[in-house]
């Protein structure tokens, strides 16, 4: 016999390792959920944001308008609002999305993600960045489940143009 030490683990230190891996994921995944959720919807709000902000600062640049709509495949409104969202500078003036327009930038939303917006209507900014519709107009954004915790997203177009975002529980 030798009287060298072998380096390494036995099988049943490695057996013992994973057991302690396996219990301490299995205790972290529900909590890991919720984060991603979160993350989720925090990105979705981010660039929904963006284009709300893309599109009033693009009607206010060319004084004839822009707006956002839902999208689902970043060609035409056609008010899917949880596909994708599509921003547009409105280049006849008419207040809506029509061939010839520009499109300024198309995000496509997670499909873990619900997203409510104007039914069949556009969230549209005259040529001074004020807002076209004479009603409030929404955007809500919240995880497909959700289990009533706070993460509803809330996104009101004023009258001026201007967003504000709320955060509620989810229904």
């Amino acid at each position: 016999m030798s009287s060298r030490r072998s380096n390494g683990f036995t099988l049943v230190e490695l057996m013992v390792t994973i057991a302690i891996v396996a219990i301490l994921a299995t205790i972290a995944f529900p909590s890991f959920q919720n984060t991603i959720r979160s993350n989720r919807i925090a990105t979705a709000s981010n660039e929904a944001t963006g284009l709300v902000a893309l599109a009033r600062s693009e009607a206010i640049r060319n004084k004839r308008g822009g707006g956002v709509c839902g999208s689902a495949d970043g060609a035409s409104c056609d008010g899917t609002w949880s596909k994708g969202m599509l921003a547009w500078a409105d280049v006849d003036a008419d207040g809506g999305f029509t061939t010839g327009e520009v499109v300024l930038r198309y995000v496509t939303v997670n499909s873990a993600v619900k997203v409510t917006g104007p039914t069949g209507a556009t969230i549209a900014f005259d040529g001074r960045g004020r807002r076209r519709a004479a009603d409030a107009q929404e955007l809500t954004l919240q995880p497909a489940s959700c289990d009533k915790q706070p993460l509803r997203r809330r996104l009101t177009i004023n009258a001026s143009g201007q967003l504000n975002s709320l955060k509620e529980t989810c229904s």
